[in-house]
């Protein structure tokens, strides 16, 4: 039961993190490629791969300290 609030918390936290990314980036100039193993992708804005990166580690690492 702890483990489950642990996971839910972490997952919420970083929803709403997302959301104000999302909300921030609107008006972001700077655009890049990023290269994905196969192609490239299409061009996103440099405060949403750095925001989706750290999001994405910060998910990890809740769900690993959990087991």
């Amino acid at each position: 039961m702890i483990q489950f609030k642990k996971l839910s918390f972490s997952f919420l936290v970083n929803f709403f993190l997302f959301v104000m990314l999302m909300i921030g980036i609107q008006n972001s100039s700077q655009q890049k490629k990023v290269n994905l193993l196969v192609t490239k992708s299409i061009d996103l804005p440099v405060a949403f791969i750095i925001g989706t990166s750290f999001i994405s580690g910060s998910i990890i690492g809740g769900i690993l300290s959990i087991y």
